[in-house]
């Protein structure tokens, strides 16, 4: 008990802002009003924040996404490249390119991406956006059923396929987000369901790195995993950080030293990953040879069984892009409770339209098979993790995700950097995976307050790991109501 509470009075003493200190720097240059939310440019239901203007420059943010970045452009460029053929001599000979060529045209599709990632940031959607990760299985299974892309046959049904789903989407996300749908049925989701979705999340995260990452490259992931808990979490490390400035700075930088670690000694020292070979230059950018290929305006517009038999699978995406929303809530909330300093607002109205913008946008240009997710849990939580401690650390929420994403940009620009970080890829995502099932248990178990609300959330966490998430979905609605629902139909006595 006394090291909870001088844990307490450390972040307590983190969070203070001298009054002489708050907002008293160069940057931004429109400063907000103690308590008050950062301004922006008001624009119906969003607020346009530029960088510099309305918020800082946040340089751990900055690296942490140089790194971490990269590898989800590395990630989805694979799958990407998989699922579309340019993995295969045959296709990418037919649009006459060698294998290095096919993988430079494939990163036109992270470079949209990463563009589409600043959008919520810009828009005033408080949260580090990412893919509906989820249902990646489930979208390269529908894919699977239609033709493998075959350039010199003419053969692209799988890739109008890819275009159908991810409209629909798109236009799911639309109809949700207008007149406040999505804001009112989060809002009506019991606080156990919630809890369920947010530690289902973690335990999904904590299988992934169990079954996917750690086989790759068990020593390497492990230390890395072990190092980011370390510098993210440990009360004795944060009270040693309390009092000394050079492991301050180190605390500060979140996940960037296990990062350093994976990509600088794991090759060397224990040769579980294999040394980069670096290009040098500008990443490439052909918006013009994926548009003539890969969209409606070289392939033609998709037939309507495409969207009849994308339909089904297009529901379940935002069932699972659903859960994400309502988590996101959970961790933006958790997140300020403790900062009296600046009012964030998350909105479930905004997230759904921001959501359906960055859909639509890769749908017609550059069809993106992991699609546009509300957030990516692990990038938003090494955002929150700083900021929750104090206003020294990150003055403002918006310096920590208007940098993240800014910063993807500017990370997936730098042809070195992303063949450095290449053979590390697998790695990053362990060590993101890993923070999201810590911390989404350390927040999951909060929002419990009853024996039946942690039983039911357990209940659907548990089902999250076996079963697809909109039938462990379904599950948490059927055990909340046996266990909780009748009891709404009796009056208080």
């Amino acid at each position: 008990m006394s090291n909870e509470i001088e844990n307490k009075e450390i972040e307590n003493k983190e969070m203070q802002v001298p009054e002489s200190e708050f907002m008293k720097g160069i940057f931004p240059l429109v400063k907000r009003k103690y308590g008050e939310e950062q301004p922006g440019i008001k624009a119906g239901m969003f607020m346009v924040r530029f960088p510099l203007v309305h918020h800082q420059w946040s340089w751990t943010e900055f690296f942490a996404a140089m790194f971490l970045g990269v590898a989800c452009l590395g990630a989805g460029v694979g799958v990407t490249m998989s699922v579309f053929g340019l993995d295969q001599t045959h296709n990418y000979t037919a649009l006459g390119l060698t294998a290095n060529q096919a993988f430079l045209l494939a990163l036109t599709f992270g470079i949209m991406n990463a563009l589409c990632y600043y959008i919520p940031a810009l828009l005033g959607d408080p949260v580090v956006p990412g893919w509906i990760t989820p249902a990646l299985p489930l979208t390269i299974h529908h894919l699977s059923q239609f033709a493998p892309v075959d350039f010199a046959a003419g053969n692209v049904e799988r890739i109008h396929a890819m275009i159908a789903l991810q409209m629909l989407v798109a236009v799911i996300f639309l109809i949700m987000g207008l007149g406040g749908i999505g804001r009112r049925v989060v809002r009506a989701v019991p606080d156990s369901i919630k809890a369920g979705i947010v530690l289902g999340a973690g335990v999904a995260a904590g299988v992934n790195v169990i079954q996917a990452r750690i086989p790759v490259a068990p020593w390497t992931v492990i230390i890395s995993v072990l190092l980011s808990y370390f510098f993210l979490f440990n009360p004795f490390f944060a009270k040693v950080a309390s009092k000394s400035r050079f492991w301050a700075i180190v605390r500060s930088q979140g996940v960037v030293p296990a990062q350093l670690f994976a990509i600088i000694l794991a090759p060397v020292l224990l040769q579980e990953i294999p040394m980069p070979e670096i290009q040098w230059g500008i990443t490439p950018f052909s918006p013009i040879l994926v548009m003539q290929h890969f969209t409606i305006f070289g392939i033609g517009f998709p037939g309507l069984r495409f969207f009849i038999a994308a339909l089904p699978l297009a529901f379940a995406a935002y069932i699972i892009a659903f859960a994400d929303i309502v988590l996101a809530k959970e961790l933006v909330d958790d997140a300020t409770s403790g900062r009296n300093d600046e009012k964030v607002i998350y909105d479930p109205a905004r997230s759904n339209i921001v959501s359906f913008l960055r859909n639509g946008i890769m749908a017609l240009f550059a069809p993106y098979v992991p699609m546009c997710g509300p957030i990516w849990t692990s990038g938003l939580l090494t955002v929150t993790e700083r900021y929750k401690r104090g206003y020294k650390t990150m003055s403002s929420y918006w310096d920590g995700v208007g940098t993240f994403r800014a910063a993807t940009i500017i990370a997936v620009l730098i042809l070195p950097l992303v063949t450095l970080v290449r053979p590390a890829f697998g790695i990053f995502f362990g060590i993101t995976m890993a923070i999201q099932a810590f911390a989404c248990g350390i927040i999951g178990m909060r929002m419990c307050q009853t024996n039946n609300d942690r039983g039911i959330a357990c209940c659907i966490a548990g089902a999250m790991a076996v079963v697809p998430p909109q039938w462990a979905l379904l599950l948490g609605i059927v055990v909340w109501f046996v266990a909780q629902g009748p009891s709404l139909f009796l009056k208080d006595s």
